[in-house]
């Protein structure tokens, strides 16, 4: 097993444990994650009481996978778009969170999603604030990263890497296209563009970050804490007056950013 999908964590005595983890697409991504996970779960190294792959087709390649090879380890393939799923789970969520509040659940992203987490943010704003002027501002200034891009939706990408990196990377503390000490983080950079922000008198908050990270076996999740927390910061900072919340997905090398903006009540 290479270094890219394999550290001391997955072969500790106790495994992680999670809740649900919900994979995002049961597309190749979405499969090689499936099969990692499994790997991991047999390893001792994961359990978890639903693993969910979310897919409109049910007929991907997950699903093919599921018919010809069962897994051991309790998996469900739900024919579904993310957008309509993750309202209803995340909703359910934040009205009525799990009883096992020491199962984390968490979120296996797709590197081809769209800003997913950001529009549920944004739906429940409207829905909280019914005819209120919202939208996803463009970033204006500019993160201390050395790539970064626009695009047609209002994301904002960013990136600490300017060549092609492996999909299966975890990011580790030597990074392995530089062979050197990887001496960066998307968080810490996100937190300091907003204090520059704040220092040039503008009022935006945040920023809510959902943080991808290596877990088990080449594969990263965010939690759903984190997405939950974005949600009632929302609420909070934009009850009586107009906001801005940078809200970012992102792991330590990579981001996709959004400003949520809303006009005063």
């Amino acid at each position: 097993m290479s270094d890219l999908s394999a550290t001391t964590t997955e072969r500790s005595a106790d495994p992680q444990r999670y809740g649900d983890i919900i994979v995002v697409g049961g597309g190749c991504y979405g499969s090689y994650y499936l099969r990692q996970l499994q790997r991991a779960h047999a390893a001792g190294a994961l359990r978890w009481e639903r693993l969910l792959v979310i897919d409109r087709d049910a007929d991907c390649r997950v699903a093919a996978e599921l018919e010809r090879d069962p897994p051991a380890a309790s998996v469900t393939l739900v024919a579904r778009e993310w957008g309509s799923f993750f309202a209803e789970y995340l909703d359910g969520k934040a009205q009525a969170p799990s009883p096992n509040q020491a199962a984390e659940h968490a979120i296996v992203p797709s590197p081809l999603m769209p800003h997913l987490m950001a529009q549920w943010v944004m739906r429940r704003a409207r829905a909280r604030w019914p005819g209120r002027m919202m939208r996803f501002a463009p970033l204006e200034g500019a993160v201390d990263v050395p790539w970064q891009r626009s695009g047609d939706d209002g994301t904002h990408y960013v990136s600490f890497a300017t060549w092609l990196c492996p999909i299966n990377c975890i990011e580790p503390a030597r990074c392995p296209h530089t062979r050197g000490a990887r001496a960066w983080s998307m968080p810490p950079t996100l937190r300091a563009f907003v204090e520059t922000e704040r220092l040039r008198g503008r009022r935006i908050d945040g920023p809510a970050v959902f943080h991808c990270v290596h877990r088990a076996y080449g594969v990263g999740m965010f939690s759903v804490d984190e997405v939950l927390a974005a949600d009632a910061l929302v609420a909070q900072v934009a009850a009586g007056r107009a906001a801005e919340v940078l809200i970012g997905s992102v792991s330590h090398c990579h981001g996709a950013l959004a400003v949520l903006e809303l006009a005063a009540p």
